[in-house]
């Protein structure tokens, strides 16, 4: 394993190592973080991540990016709530443009799931181009339902257009967790195992010499173009839910009314 660059996470005292997992395969990356205790994705480390991307990608050769966690229980365990909700700007300003990043690199890109992720971190995950998770343990699972945040959604649009609309349902309204095996199944993940089967994984496709030709970035930005609209529309997707919030206190203004001379006509 050689060594490429390591950038701190201040806020844990983690880092970002950028490697290269043999000798043999120097067109082969590997982002590899630890930041204490779960890899929670914050500001900082969000712009540790963006500034990994930028180097990566402007002073190394193009080829296959890989990213997994040097904390053995943990992917990633999502989004620091209290700290995101009391960040002004936060999504538009830190995860979306994580998410954006990830949907239109320039290369290939293979989350590697060496332990549970969660909420946010599965969606980080899914937001790369294939996943490859632990066969033995950890979980994936959008648990937002279990603790009353609904979904934005940038956080919706990756899901519905990288999942059969069934397997759709049982992330967001059944909260499921997923092991290696059944998320294999479910289309989740596309392989599993550890470093040695991702890095089989990039051979036996030939990812390596996927963004030689120089648009791969402009055929996943064409590929995923809806997803992308919905990271770009921010202010969109903000009004689209206020006219859906109106519409509903309507409806239930209605329908409570509606019950209310049910009950008067039972009197």
């Amino acid at each position: 394993m050689t060594t490429l660059f390591t950038l701190p996470i201040p806020s844990t005292n983690g880092t970002l190592t950028c490697t290269n997992p043999s000798p043999a395969d120097k067109l082969i990356y590997c982002f590899t973080f630890t930041s204490p205790p779960d890899n929670r994705l914050t500001p900082t480390f969000i712009d540790t991540f963006l500034l990994a991307l930028d180097i990566l990608e402007h002073r190394y050769p193009k080829g296959v990016l890989i990213t997994t966690s040097g904390i053995p229980k943990f992917y990633s365990n999502g989004l620091d709530l209290e700290l995101a909700q009391s960040t002004e700007g936060f999504v538009e300003k830190w995860l979306w443009k994580l998410f954006r990043r990830f949907l239109t690199y320039p290369m290939p890109t293979i989350s590697l799931l060496n332990g549970h992720a969660f909420a946010g971190g599965l969606m980080l995950a899914m937001y790369h181009d294939y996943r490859i998770q632990n066969p033995a343990k950890g979980f994936l699972c959008i648990n937002e339902l279990e603790f009353g945040v609904p979904l934005q959604a940038p956080m919706m649009s990756v899901f519905r257009e990288k999942l059969t609309p069934q397997v759709f349902r049982s992330v967001v309204l059944e909260a499921r967790r997923f092991p290696g095996p059944e998320a294999l199944k479910a289309g989740i993940v596309d392989a599993l195992g550890g470093m040695e089967e991702t890095v089989e994984f990039v051979r036996e496709r030939k990812l390596v010499k996927m963004p030689q030709t120089g648009i791969y970035g402009m055929m996943k930005e064409e590929m995923f173009r809806h997803s992308l609209g919905i990271l770009d529309g921010h202010v969109g997707n903000v009004q689209w839910r206020g006219r859906v919030e109106e519409g509903k206190d309507k409806l239930e203004k209605e329908g409570r009314g509606r019950v209310e001379k049910w009950e008067r006509s039972k009197l």
